[in-house]
């Protein structure tokens, strides 16, 4: 059943990729050429800012989503994906003769729900700057972002702190602007991967100066199952993650960031706004897939987040 949203004010304008994921079980990951057999498949939506909304929507948040897809089932999926979440997708551009994003993703619940992922970018042109829609942007609350469609991010951010809206980034990877996106950013949220590239050994502590040198208010750094490490009031501060039994890890980082932007939306301390996250990411490495797990907002509210 399709959620609607619950405003007809968009609260979070999200910019960035979408995917449609598939995902299966294996005991541990093969050496070359050799057979391994998988169980538990299951396709779902994906992608970094995709699951976020997703999550966001399911908390009452309504959202906006711009990204790209293809003309092909898989963009189909995709769509339908984010509108079964009660996501805006007018947002969402098909690219005619394109495929889309997709993955497959074989999780190792024995190892902690270690995961690998094969994945494919959209083959058609990215979004492009003038294919954003500003006055959803502007009337937002939140904008975030993951940096794959860098141009248009840069933009978008450039626009929200222009109109006095948070900037959110989640940094997965050290690609070509991401830097310049974390200048434009108000929380900048980074991967254990990323951090390691930016640098080094001297980690998490380096890695969170130097981003917080960048210009954002806040600074994290993301550590899977070791939890979390934050630039907070001039100090660095660690965060062991919450107890779950991982059967898979995809989508904890995505959903990690939403809670972050639920906080921030709820006028929250950024160290409550960060706890919430790691929470709700244990939550949804409990089940296979990013969005299966994602926690109700009933258990949100049980738990002590309102």
């Amino acid at each position: 059943m399709r959620r609607k949203a619950t405003s007809p004010q968009h609260r979070v304008f999200g910019l960035g990729q979408c995917s449609l994921d598939a995902l299966g079980t294996i005991a541990a990951y093969p050496p070359p050429d050799v057979k391994c057999e998988f169980t538990g498949l299951t396709v779902q939506g994906g992608g970094p800012v995709a699951t976020a909304l997703a999550a966001l929507s399911r908390w009452g948040i309504a959202c906006a989503f711009a990204g790209v897809v293809g003309d092909d089932p898989a963009g189909d999926a995709i769509r339908a994906s984010l509108l079964a979440e009660g996501i805006d997708t007018a947002g969402l551009v098909m690219r005619p003769g394109a495929l889309s994003q997709q993955a497959f993703i074989f999780a190792e619940p024995a190892r902690k729900g270690r995961r690998t992922i094969f994945w494919q970018r959209p083959t058609g042109d990215p979004l492009l700057p003038g294919e954003v829609d500003l006055e959803k942007l502007r009337r937002a609350h939140a904008f975030h972002t993951d940096g794959l469609f860098i141009e248009a991010a840069l933009f978008a951010a450039d626009e929200a702190r222009k109109a006095g809206i948070p900037v959110v980034v989640d940094a997965g990877t050290l690609r070509d602007g991401m830097l310049d996106l974390a200048r434009r950013s108000d929380c900048f949220i980074a991967s254990e991967t990323f951090g390691r590239a930016l640098a080094g050994d001297d980690f998490p502590g380096e890695a969170l100066k130097r981003m917080a040198a960048l210009g954002p208010g806040l600074v994290a750094v993301t550590l899977g199952a070791e939890g979390y490490a934050a630039l907070l009031d001039g100090r660095i501060v660690r965060k062991p993650a919450w107890p779950a039994r991982a059967v898979d890890t995809t989508g904890c980082g995505d959903v990690f960031h939403a809670g972050f932007v639920y906080g921030l939306l709820n006028g929250w301390e950024h160290g409550r706004s960060l706890d919430f996250g790691a929470w709700a990411a244990a939550r949804v490495s409990r089940r296979l897939g990013g969005r299966a797990g994602i926690p109700t907002l009933r258990q949100v509210r049980a738990a002590g987040y309102r």
